[in-house]
């Protein structure tokens, strides 16, 4: 558990439980006071087969019940106004009538359901369940799982009485109540946006009725804790728990980055960047998302799903000189002081950072990753930084895609990636606009927390709940440096990687790009 960062106690706290990909985190935080109380609990990521990524949901239920106990013990006395949830978005979990899981938690990072997704794309269907659900056509959404299922396991299919997501597991455990909430269900790929209700043609191709899967309520509704999991935690029973809303928008909240013009771009494993609008937005070109913060809150944007997992993997190929040093495990600090000893622009070495099957703004799984322009004289420093720059350079297409909206004014960063001055800069460079590091924020669980105090009343703006909670307003402070010769080389680097795409794309499919997991 990590203490309080000042000693003045609060005399009340809202709890933002961050249920995230693999790893739980509950959070308390001082109501008009600066004060902190975390627990963390992790859990793992499961591959039985190729492509798969699952978990077990018994685990992450134990992990929550944990971490909130951890959490409400540290709290000083202090009254616990609410628990409000995020959760990692995507995962579908199947249940028996009696509310058993029947299936794992198939996570976001999940890949079985490819095929489908191509089929989709190939029949001309993707690009209107995008318009109407908010949500691209890729393997990660719940509609192509659905379909999975109702292909290679038809019986299993039809066994399960209740089709739900991480979030709905969640607020079953902590209430008895079988439900989900707006922000969740536009990441399934089956909501309809402009009704806010459950879309009959993607039902229809995922083989269920509306009466398998839960209601949905407004983010901001509010539930009773229940009398069994109180007494697990600490809590009294009936203690409020706000549904909350799913991690990728709240995280936009967590750091600030509500306002119009405003972006935030979050990096760690994978990476996001993203927009709040206040209406429903469809892409007609078929690049960006689409998901709920509140009925009148909207976050578009695009999530990469190589984001930090890319250096990571470069540092496994490259320095095993590193590893053997480290015990196993080279460190990214290693890593990066690597990349930082190579030029801006990698001397002309590029990578295209495919290593996962990629989501925005191409949505195409099947495409794989490459270094391009290796010479003799690259080494592995070159690699490295070509590794950061590859990412910050897909990161940035995003950036680009969300002007077609409205003019991007500043970036707000957050994530764990930007511990590091090299990313920060890098990062800065490429896009090449006002960037201002948020530090280590507590992002999703500090935004379900805000979005709680807009349920409670305490607030009557969802832009006011961070301040409520101590945060500054984006853009205090100085932005991220930028050497303006780093900004040219990307400058000139953005517009050959967008040429160099176009030309691989095609290639790519005559080498396998399609042939097998990623």
């Amino acid at each position: 558990m990590t203490a309080a960062p000042h000693t003045a106690a609060p005399t009340e706290v809202v709890i933002g439980l961050d249920v995230g990909t693999t790893a739980v985190k509950a959070v308390a935080f001082g109501v008009d006071v600066y004060w902190r109380c975390t627990a963390e609990r992790e859990y793992s990521l499961e591959q039985p087969a190729p492509g798969w990524q699952v978990q077990d949901p018994a685990a992450i239920g134990a992990a929550v019940i944990a971490a909130l106990a951890e959490c409400v013990a540290g709290c000083a006395g202090a009254r616990v106004l609410a628990v409000s949830l995020s959760s990692a978005m995507h995962g579908l979990i199947g249940l028996d009538a009696d509310r058993h899981p029947l299936t794992p938690l198939v996570t976001w990072a999940d890949e079985r359901a490819r095929g489908e997704a191509r089929l989709l794309r190939d029949s001309g269907r993707a690009a209107e369940l995008h318009r109407v659900s908010g949500a691209p056509v890729h393997p990660m959404t719940p509609l192509t799982k659905l379909m999975w299922f109702r292909r290679e396991a038809a019986e299993l299919h039809a066994r399960v009485r209740w089709w739900i997501g991480l979030k709905d597991y969640v607020l079953q455990l902590l209430t008895e109540s079988l439900v989900t909430e707006l922000s969740s269900a536009s990441g399934t790929g089956m909501l309809d946006m402009a009704t806010r209700s459950w879309s009959a043609p993607a039902l229809d191709l995922a083989g269920v009725t509306p009466y398998q899967l839960p209601e949905i309520l407004p983010t901001t509704a509010v539930l009773d804790l229940s009398a069994s999991s109180a007494a697990s935690i600490g809590l009294p029973p009936g203690t409020p728990v706000v549904a909350g809303g799913a991690d990728g928008p709240l995280g936009n909240l967590g750091s600030g980055a509500v306002a119009p013009g405003i972006v935030g771009l979050s990096l760690g494993t994978s990476g996001a960047v993203r927009t709040v609008v206040r209406e429903p937005f469809a892409d007609p070109d078929g690049r960006l998302f689409c998901y709920a913060l509140t009925d009148t809150a909207w976050v578009v944007g695009g999530a990469v799903s190589n984001g930090g997992v890319v250096v990571r993997w470069v540092g496994d190929v490259f320095g095993r000189d590193l590893l053997a040093a480290s015990g196993g495990a080279a460190t990214d600090t290693e890593l990066l002081e690597l990349a930082a000893r190579a030029p801006a622009g990698s001397d002309g070495l590029v990578m295209l950072p495919y290593l996962l099957a990629e989501r925005a703004p191409l949505w195409d799984p099947d495409l794989r990753g490459a270094f391009i322009g290796v010479r003799h004289s690259h080494t592995r420093d070159h690699f490295v930084r070509a590794a950061v720059e590859g990412v910050a350079l897909q990161l940035s297409t995003i950036v680009t895609e969300l002007e077609r909206l409205e003019p991007v004014k500043a970036v707000q960063v957050t994530g764990g990636a930007f511990r590091s001055p090299l990313w920060r800069s890098v990062v800065a460079a490429v896009l090449n606009r006002p960037v201002h590091a948020a530090g280590d924020v507590e992002g999703s669980a500090l935004g379900a927390a805000a979005l709680g105090l807009l349920a409670l009343g305490r607030v009557t703006e969802l832009a006011d709940g961070p301040a409520r909670l101590g945060v500054l307003p984006v853009g205090e402070g100085d932005p991220v440096s930028v050497d303006p010769n780093d900004a040219a080389a990307y400058a000139q680097l953005r517009a050959g990687v967008s040429v160099l795409l176009d030309c691989y794309r095609p290639v790519a499919t005559l080498f396998g790009a399609g042939s097998g997991p990623s």
